[in-house]
This record gives C-alpha cells, structure tokens and sequence, in this order.
C-alpha cells in the first residue's frame, strides 16, 4: 500500500509541475534570449541519449577501434545534416550498421 501510495504522489508531484509551467507560459511572455535556447533543448537531450551508445561499447569506449555503431552514426548525421530527409537517414544508417556488422 505503501508503494502504492507513493507512486501516486509522485505522479501527482510531477502533474502539477508541468502543468504550473504550461499554466504560466500562457500568461507570460518569455524573453526573446530564452525563446532561442529552449529551441535548442530537444536536439541537446537527443544527443545525450544517442551519443553514449554509439562510443561505450562492451563496457568501455571505443572511438573507432572497431566501432561499427559510430561509423554508421556519423554517416547517418552526415545525410542528415546534408538531405534534412529523416527516413533517408534512418535508412542510410541502418543499412550502413548491418552492413559493417555483417562483415
């Protein structure tokens, strides 16, 4: 029951706080300086999730001794960067991964 009780008031916690934020941006206008910097918030979190697993590899980092995960990374950020096409992407550095790991 405790445990119970306590994922609830954490979702609870959680709720308010993003709704207090919705609540207030709607009121407010934030300034042109924090507009610029909040643009780039999804791209930094990406980047924090992709970047580890393409260089940490069998419990140590690897830069490019055999990493086939970063060979097909960089390609695949360089069509993107390149084209701005996602599917394009996706499937240029699946393929390209498959590829190295089949060799």
């Amino acid at each position: 029951m405790m445990i119970l009780l306590l994922i609830m008031g954490m979702g609870c916690v959680t709720f308010l706080l993003r709704l207090s934020f919705i609540s207030v941006a709607g009121k407010t206008s934030m300034p042109q300086w924090l507009q610029r910097c909040l643009q780039f918030v999804p791209i930094a979190v990406l980047m924090a999730i992709i970047v580890p697993d393409l260089i940490y590899q069998q419990h140590r980092y690897q830069l490019l001794n055999n990493n086939e995960r970063l060979i097909a990374g960089l390609v695949a950020a360089l069509v993107a960067w390149k084209t701005n096409n996602v599917l394009l992407t996706i499937g240029t550095g699946m393929g390209l991964l498959w590829l190295l790991q089949s060799l």
